[in-house]
């Protein structure tokens, strides 16, 4: 069950040219985390997925990818009933429902059992005419104040893979920091594939300046380029 210590705002979405935006309290729209990560991921990262798509082909392709995002909703779904609710609710009979079930079932077992609180699960965050973009849920982990990301993946994947994951953790504790007044030094990112392989990375407060430090200086590229 959800402590609510913290005074959370759900912020309305929208999508303009293919941006996502976020409409802030003040009446901005800020274009979203995952937006500017998108517009600035490295040429090698865009190359690759390029290479991928030509080499699928567009039916197959956009057939895995869209399988993919649909698996990740529901996986998320099941995980907001559970932090909210303390259970799962029920998949039924559809074996899609059921393979995101065992997903989100295999992260609480092996990676939510470690939270001790938690204080909102999928929660928008904002930096003032800057960004904006939605957490997952925040707790605490082992006694301290973590951002917490779900993430569903195909396959298992290399460190290397997840560092835009790492950036988006920056930048919501950067949000959280702002509007809140806390000082969030850790984050989590919480990986299943369908196989029900669960990966796990704990970035501590090290590791997690040096990816808010990257994550500014992407958002001064997308401004600098792409506003």
């Amino acid at each position: 069950m959800i402590d609510f210590l913290y005074p959370y705002i759900k912020l309305s979405r929208s999508n303009e040219n293919g941006i996502r935006k976020y409409l802030c309290p003040d009446g901005q729209k800020l274009p979203s985390v995952t937006t500017i990560l998108g517009k600035t991921r490295s040429e090698d990262s865009k190359r690759a997925l390029k290479n991928w798509k030509q080499k699928l082909g567009p039916t197959l392709s956009s057939q895995i990818t869209h399988e993919a995002a649909s698996r990740g909703t529901r996986m998320h779904a099941f995980l907001e009933h559970f932090i909210k609710e303390d259970s799962f609710g029920n998949p039924g009979s559809n074996p899609f429902a059921q393979q995101s079930y065992r997903m989100a079932e295999k992260i609480s077992q092996q990676g939510l059992s470690k939270v001790t609180r938690y204080y909102g699960s999928e929660v928008s965050l904002y930096c003032p005419s800057l960004y904006a973009g939605t957490t997952d849920c925040v707790a605490d982990i082992d006694g301290e104040l973590t951002i917490v990301d779900f993430k569903q993946s195909n396959h298992e994947k290399l460190d290397a893979y997840v560092e835009g994951y790492k950036q988006q953790i920056g930048a919501y504790a950067i949000c959280h920091d702002e509007l809140y007044g806390t000082h969030i030094r850790q984050g989590a990112i919480m990986m299943c594939t369908p196989d029900l392989i669960y990966q796990e990375w704990i970035i501590h407060e090290a590791e997690l300046e040096k990816f808010k430090e990257i994550w500014l200086n992407n958002l001064q590229i997308y401004y600098a380029n792409y506003n």
